[in-house]
């Protein structure tokens, strides 16, 4: 006869039949052999937890970063996007710092024409007139003669600034801080309005060109309708804030559209700084305007309060 196989029913009872003490020696057996088991359990759960750890607070942070990130994109606005000039070329950029020069050296020059009215005398209808030439010489120059263009855009400037030198004449004569405070605030206005145009995304803000020319047109026939039916010093205010609003949009669009023409090839510093230049001193002269007008209406006030002295 072949030999039996030892089956699992009589190991298990064979460790039925067992002595308690032989039970719990079994036992302890198992437990032993069971132990570096239940061990290698147990760090590998460890390090699943740590692992699911590391992974949700990867997927925090860069939830968090994404919705940073979207939301300085959605605003437009942020401390990187302050500092992040990549969508300019470099070409762009010099260009930009040509341009700015250009409108320094511009508006120095049209100080210069204020200062010879007000000592000779000389700002009217006539160097009003000697500018608008001196533009129209200007754009049909060709561009490589930039020497020639150069010194015509500085008599433009300095003709623009004997034109306008009666309102500053005046200014002086009420108050000189009136002059120094109308320049500080619209070069402060230039220059938040050129950094905001310059920050924003491309073409972002040229959609105001339509409506700025709307503005600047229904301007235009307000002026004409008051030249002929006359006005009072409420339209003539409307007029003066009207145009100051349209001026500050064209400082954003300008710019703009100076560094959008820039990229695509357009780099006439000479004419991208006249067109600054122009806005410019259309802010300023807006804001003499409200400027004196107010110191005017407070000198008014003032002397109908104060009574005279009885002897």
């Amino acid at each position: 006869m072949p030999p039996r196989r030892p089956s699992l029913f009589t190991g298990r009872a064979k460790s039925r039949n067992a002595s308690p003490s032989n039970r719990n020696s079994i036992q302890k057996r198992r437990l032993g052999e069971d132990e570096p088991a239940a061990h290698t359990l147990r760090a590998c759960e460890r390090r699943g937890s740590i692992r699911e750890g590391r992974e949700g607070e990867r997927e925090m942070d860069a939830f968090y970063s994404a919705s940073s990130a979207y939301g300085a994109a959605a605003s437009g606005w942020g401390y990187d996007s302050l500092k992040n000039f990549r969508q300019i070329s470099p070409a762009v950029q010099s260009h930009l710092k040509l341009v700015y020069l250009t409108l320094c050296v511009a508006l120095a020059a049209s100080a210069v024409g204020a200062y010879l009215h007000i000592a000779l005398n000389i700002g009217g209808m006539l160097t009003m007139l000697g500018c608008v030439g001196s533009i129209a010489w200007l754009f049909a120059v060709p561009v490589y003669e930039e020497r020639k263009r150069f010194g015509l855009l500085l008599t433009a400037a300095l003709l623009e600034g004997t034109s306008i030198g009666p309102l500053i004449k005046v200014a002086v004569d009420f108050d000189p801080s009136i002059l120094v405070t109308a320049f500080v605030g619209t070069a402060i206005a230039f220059g938040c309005f050129t950094c905001a145009a310059i920050v924003a995304k491309r073409r972002e803000y040229l959609y105001l060109g339509g409506l700025l020319s709307s503005g600047l047109s229904i301007l235009l026939w307000l002026q004409l309708a008051a030249s002929i039916f006359g006005h009072g010093t409420s339209s003539f205010m409307f007029e003066v804030y009207f145009g100051l609003l349209i001026f500050l949009g064209y400082m954003v669009y300008d710019t703009q559209e100076i560094i959008e023409r820039a990229h695509h090839g357009d780099m006439d510093y000479i004419k991208h700084a006249l067109t600054l230049f122009t806005d410019f001193v259309a802010v300023l002269v807006r804001i003499l305007v409200v400027m004196v007008s107010t110191w005017d209406i407070s000198c008014s006030l003032s002397s109908t309060h104060t009574s005279p002295r009885s002897d």
